[in-house]
């Protein structure tokens, strides 16, 4: 594929043997200079695919770079999918001297600014941060020759387009392009028109296929029962590495909740958590000292763990696509897995028929369905936070707040009241709302 030496030491070292179909097509095409339009699965190989040829052609400049500047963006839709493509590249450059940078939301801009003050050779970001630093000058993309979009189908999803395109009109005129897309609708479509010159159209896989290697099954369970179908689901240790993915995100800790009531080892990862926690979650969940991973679909796509034995859809998605994207998480690299659904025929018949246009395959029911009467009798409230204290006069359960009248009588607690002159008896004095006071008159 004309790629040089130290490359090739770094494929071996990274324990890739032979190429992917995706690898065979795009890679060539790129070294000779062209635009690529990528249509793969995920779990292909893509970001080998289009990172291999940038890494050849950047070895070929030497160190000296401009500062703020980037010799080569990948453009991602998700953190996660970011820090997976970094992490990538840094394998695949080992011995190359590439020197890369990340710029994300939900982590420090600071430390970000600061990598990209003497320039990098690669940039791997999301739109909305890096638009941000572009727009405070923080970052300077004119002198970025080459421009990859990975999941662009996503970014349209999650309404980063009119971004994409701001980003890509402020590279060198010159740039190469890739852009990268499970599925292609029509704006996909419209938006590569405008920035691919001539590309070479790379499809390894009918939009909207699965793995083969991925055994799909699912099972008819009412909404209030998953649950503890999940639950009871999970003591089978041949479920060793697990992802369920839920719709919302107050669904993820909610199952979350259950799955610790359980004594299961869980951890959840969705747009409310915090950068660093959601590292923390997932780097949990490579190490194995976290069996199960609570996801929303921002996981869907960026999650590039070995040895994922199931994932479970404990809610069909609203975007059918992402359901592809979703069970991609097991079955990588020729492996097997499982697929899991569980399914509410009385709320999500049109979801799963909609999954199953666009996988074109008729998902299979499970040969004998859960017996729901052996499952344990879960109180109503298990999966709820605990109920605040009694107490006070207010709502059932809640604290009173000051002023309110207590449970008891003051006296009865053996807490002072206050007298008007000093002396007994008592004369409560009247509940004044407490003013925040300035620095000058507590001073004062």
């Amino acid at each position: 594929m004309g790629l040089n030496v130290v490359l090739l030491k770094a494929i071996e070292a990274a324990g890739m043997a032979e190429p992917k179909p995706i690898q065979e097509q795009a890679i060539p095409a790129q070294v000779s200079g062209k635009d690529i339009l990528g249509i793969a699965q995920t779990g292909s190989g893509k970001t080998a695919a289009f990172s291999l040829p940038i890494l050849q052609k950047i070895m070929g400049l030497g160190d000296k770079r401009k500062g703020k500047t980037a010799r080569a963006l990948i453009l991602a839709p998700t953190r996660e999918l970011a820090v997976q493509i970094e992490e990538t590249i840094r394998k695949l450059s080992k011995g190359a001297h590439i020197s890369t940078a990340l710029v994300l939301g939900g982590v420090s801009r600071i430390s970000q600014i600061k990598k990209m003050q003497p320039g990098v050779d690669v940039l791997i970001a999301t739109p909305g941060r890096l638009t941000d630093l572009v727009r405070e000058n923080c970052i300077d993309l004119s002198e970025t020759r080459w421009l990859v979009l990975d999941e662009a189908d996503r970014m349209l999803d999650m309404g980063f387009i009119n971004d994409v395109k701001r980003i890509a009109k402020g590279t060198h005129r010159d740039r190469q392009t890739a852009l990268f897309s499970a599925t292609m609708p029509q704006e996909v479509a419209t938006l590569a028109q405008g920035l691919l010159r001539d590309p070479v159209r790379v499809e390894v896989a009918p939009q909207g296929t699965t793995a083969a290697e991925i055994k799909q099954v699912v099972h008819a369970i009412p909404t209030k029962q998953k649950k503890q179908v999940l639950s009871a689901m999970l003591k089978d240790e041949a479920l060793a590495s697990v992802i369920v993915f839920t719709r919302t995100k107050h669904g993820a800790d909610a199952v979350t909740r259950v799955l610790e009531k359980d004594g299961y080892e869980v951890a959840a990862i969705h747009g409310n958590k915090s950068q660093n926690a959601r590292q923390r979650a997932l780097n949990g969940f490579k190490d194995g000292s976290v069996r199960i991973l609570v996801a929303t679909d921002i996981a869907a796509r960026g999650i590039d763990v070995v040895g994922i034995s199931h994932v479970i859809n404990f809610d069909l998605p609203d975007e059918p696509e992402s359901y592809v994207h979703r069970i991609g998480r097991t079955g990588r690299n020729g492996a097997s897995g499982s697929a899991i659904t569980l399914y509410d025929p009385a709320e999500e018949s049109v979801k799963l028929k909609a999954v199953e246009r666009v996988t074109r395959m008729r998902l299979p029911m499970a040969d004998s369905p859960v017996d729901l009467s052996s499952l344990p009798a879960r109180a109503a409230n298990s999966d709820q936070r605990p109920p605040r204290r009694e107490g006070g006069s207010g709502a059932p359960g809640k604290k009173p707040h000051r002023g309110q009248a207590a449970s008891k009588p003051r006296e009865a607690r053996g807490e002072k009241i206050w007298s008007n002159d000093g002396g007994a008896p008592a004369q409560k004095r009247p509940f004044r709302r407490n003013k925040r006071r300035s620095f000058g008159a507590k001073a004062a």
